[in-house]
């Protein structure tokens, strides 16, 4: 039940200034660790301020969505929508500075598959991917338990697709004056859509996005839902609840149909800039991150060399 759920008690924010400051304060936490003695002028031209990583993290979600349209085998919606989840809850208290978008990205979309049964190994998983798919393989599973960590292992999303369908069978069933509601659904799912590249997920629940969708599916085709709504699915609410739900929905839609598209030019300044402030000993290519690794993996093998020692002994 989503009510009782992690997402519901950990992850849904009051509004779009809340999330505004979770982000600015993360920003602001890795500008303090990596400033050194810079001016406040030179902070300003060196690191990305809290504008640009939005920028830029809105930009990889339009690659996130396009890599899992084009992902083989089919993706199911269900794991793209956890996959993009994923990604704006790890940067809601994290920087796009100490963790880049690109590896997070890739690690959140191969996570999202185990989560939601979609299993894909690694090797075909890459098989995707342009490039040193030897490279992109070890990112992301090194990544892998720091996202988990980062998101408090509340891997569990509750996405709102199913409630959609609920929604479209329920009026089928109890709303049999509105005739061929099927006829609502393309405009529907295209605001479902155009919801993924939104806050939408991190402020309201997945049954409030879907009954806006549906909402938004029947004004294009002259229907109004307000009597469904009020009548049958908050039939023993009071007028203020009913009101409130009302309310809700709009503020979906307004924070929907808000979203405009990010000038590309702009995205690749910014990440052009990002190389040159981001962490790194969180980049797989920097000498830090290697040598860390290095470090890592002659740790483990101590540890393995005394459990086997200590086996010999005691046996």
């Amino acid at each position: 039940m989503f009510s009782t759920s992690s997402q519901s008690k950990h992850w849904l924010f009051s509004g779009e200034t809340e999330l505004a400051k979770c982000r600015t304060e993360a920003n602001a936490t890795y500008i303090s660790k990596h400033r050194g003695t810079m001016t406040d002028n030179e902070v300003t031209s060196h690191f990305l301020t809290p504008v640009e990583e939005r920028i830029l993290s809105r930009q990889y979600e339009v690659v996130l969505r396009k890599f899992c349209a084009e992902f083989q085998p089919p993706m199911p919606k269900c794991v793209i929508g956890t996959s993009l989840v994923f990604f704006k809850r790890f940067y809601v208290n994290n920087s796009n500075m100490n963790y880049h978008p690109k590896d997070i990205m890739l690690t959140c979309v191969y996570l999202a598959c185990k989560v939601e049964e979609f299993y894909v190994p690694i090797g075909q998983f890459v098989k995707n991917l342009r490039g040193d798919r030897e490279k992109f393989a070890d990112a992301i599973l090194s990544f892998e338990l720091t996202l988990m960590g980062k998101l408090n292992y509340h891997l569990t999303i509750h996405n709102p697709f199913r409630p959609l369908e609920g929604f479209l069978i329920d009026i089928k069933t109890r709303c049999k004056e509105i005739e061929n509601p099927e006829r609502m659904r393309k405009a529907t799912e295209e605001f479902l859509e155009r919801s993924l590249q939104s806050d939408a997920c991190l402020i309201f629940s997945p049954s409030q996005i879907a009954l806006a969708a549906v909402r938004f599916g029947a004004s294009k085709e002259g229907i109004s839902l307000d009597r469904y709504i009020k009548e049958v699915l908050l039939k023993v609410a009071s007028d203020k609840e009913a009101e409130n739900m009302l309310y809700q929905l709009r503020r979906v839609k307004f924070i929907v149909k808000g979203i405009e598209n990010v000038p590309r030019e702009q995205a690749q300044a910014i990440q052009k800039k990002l190389e040159n402030c981001r962490n790194q000993a969180n980049n797989p290519d920097s000498d830090v991150y290697k040598k860390r690794m290095l470090e890592k993996l002659d740790e483990e093998e101590d540890i393995r060399v005394k459990k086997r020692s200590k086996v010999s002994e005691e046996s």
